[in-house]
C-alpha cells in the first residue's frame, strides 16, 4: 500500500484527490497538508511513501519545501501537481530533486500511473517534459536573464508578468509588501530592468505567463 501524504492549501483540491485515490486498491492518502510548515513537521514525524506537492502554497512555496525535503528526508519520493503549466517549474522543480511533474490538467489515470513509477523510485516525466528537457540540455540556460533569479524571484517575476500589483502578490504568497518590494528591487537588478512594464513583455514573450 502506497501511503500519500497529499499537499494543497485548498480544502476541495485534498478533498478530490482523496476521493480519486480511495478508488485504487494500492495507495491510500495518509495524511495530508496545507502549507510547508506542516509538510515538514509531517515527514519529519511520521512514514510516507510518497508527497504529492502543490507548488502555490502560503508562505514557504513548494520549490522551498521540496529543497528542505531532499535535505531532510532524501529518501522520500516527491511529485508535484501543480496548477502551473510545465514550461514554467516543471524544470526547476526536477532541478531541486522532485521525482515528476504534472499539471492539475492531467488525466486522473496518468496521475495514478505516476504516483505508482515515482513510488518505486523512478522518475515520472511526461514526453513533452522530456523533449523541454533535452532542450534545455542544449543550450546555455545561463545566458537567460530569468535563470538567474532564486526559486521565489522566479515565481514573483511571473506574478508582475500576469500584472499583479505588489499588494495582490503579498496577498497571495502571505508575505508582507515590503518583502515583496525587496525581491521585485533584486529581480530588476539581476535582469537588467527598470520597471514592471519590462517583466511583463520578457514574460509574455518567453512564454512564462499565460
Amino acid at each position: 500500500m502506497i501511503k500519500i501524504l497529499v499537499v494543497d492549501d485548498h480544502a476541495i483540491v485534498r478533498d478530490g484527490l482523496k476521493r480519486l485515490l480511495v478508488d485504487t486498491s494500492d495507495m491510500v492518502v495518509a495524511d495530508e497538508a496545507s502549507n510547508g510548515e506542516e509538510v515538514i513537521n509531517k515527514v519529519g514525524n511520521n512514514d510516507y511513501d510518497l508527497v504529492l506537492l502543490d507548488i502555490s502554497l502560503p508562505g514557504r512555496d513548494g520549490l522551498d519545501v521540496l529543497k528542505q525535503l531532499k535535505c531532510t528526508n532524501p529518501q522520500i519520493p516527491v511529485l508535484i501537481l501543480s496548477m502551473y503549466p510545465e514550461e514554467h517549474y516543471a524544470v526547476r522543480s526536477l532541478r531541486a530533486g522532485a521525482s515528476g511533474y504534472l499539471t492539475k490538467q492531467n488525466s486522473s489515470d496518468e496521475l495514478i500511473g505516476a504516483i505508482r513509477k515515482v513510488a518505486q523510485g523512478r522518475r515520472y516525466i511526461t514526453p513533452s517534459l522530456a523533449e523541454k528537457l533535452a532542450f534545455e540540455l542544449g543550450v546555455d540556460v545561463r545566458k537567460l536573464p530569468h535563470e538567474k533569479l532564486s526559486d521565489r524571484e522566479y515565481q514573483v517575476m511571473c506574478m508582475f508578468g500576469s500584472g499583479k500589483t505588489v499588494k495582490e502578490i503579498a496577498e497571495t504568497l502571505s508575505l508582507s509588501i515590503r518583502t515583496i518590494s525587496t525581491h521585485r528591487a533584486h529581480i530588476l537588478k539581476k535582469m537588467e530592468m527598470k520597471n514592471n512594464a519590462q517583466l511583463t513583455y520578457y514574460a509574455i514573450k518567453n512564454a512564462l505567463v499565460e
